[in-house]
């Protein structure tokens, strides 16, 4: 299977970034799998809806310009369905051939536009975790189930 994950931000704690690197390595012993990392952008103190809504936009374009146009994408959102372990992996398998990319947006969440794009919709939670946070989380997952 080949597998993506496009997400904005830089991982900037060491145990993380060594829990990523530990289930990337597990991930590449069957899976072809890359992950693309994008900047993001500095939102200002007290920044308006409109300018955090601008941010998204930035860094959504950013993240469409990554995506292919037959790629499977399952955007990582609050607003996706919850799923049992079976049950996501089921999900991720109908990428089929096509590369499966995972999407996590930044600190302010995914522009709507990317959202729109996405194959699927999945959540870990109703609960809010840190981008970087939930990196990990997601690689963990793929490395357990795929």
């Amino acid at each position: 299977m080949k597998l993506a994950v496009i997400c904005v931000g830089k991982i900037k704690e060491d145990y993380l970034q060594k829990g990523i690197e530990d289930c990337i390595k597990v991930l590449r012993k069957n899976h072809s799998i890359e992950v693309i990392e994008l900047p993001d952008e500095k939102t200002p103190d007290g920044a308006s809806e409109k300018e955090e809504e601008k941010i998204k936009a930035i860094e959504g374009e950013k993240i469409l310009s990554k995506i292919k146009e037959d790629d499977y994408v399952i955007a990582l959102c609050i607003e996706g369905t919850l799923a049992t372990d079976e049950e996501w992996k089921k999900r991720v398998k109908r990428a089929g051939e096509k590369r499966c990319v995972f999407v996590i947006g930044g600190s302010l969440g995914l522009y709507s536009n990317v959202v729109k794009r996405a194959n699927d919709k999945m959540s870990f939670s109703r609960m809010t975790f840190p981008h970087q946070l939930m990196r990990y989380m997601l690689l963990e997952e793929m490395s357990q189930l795929l």
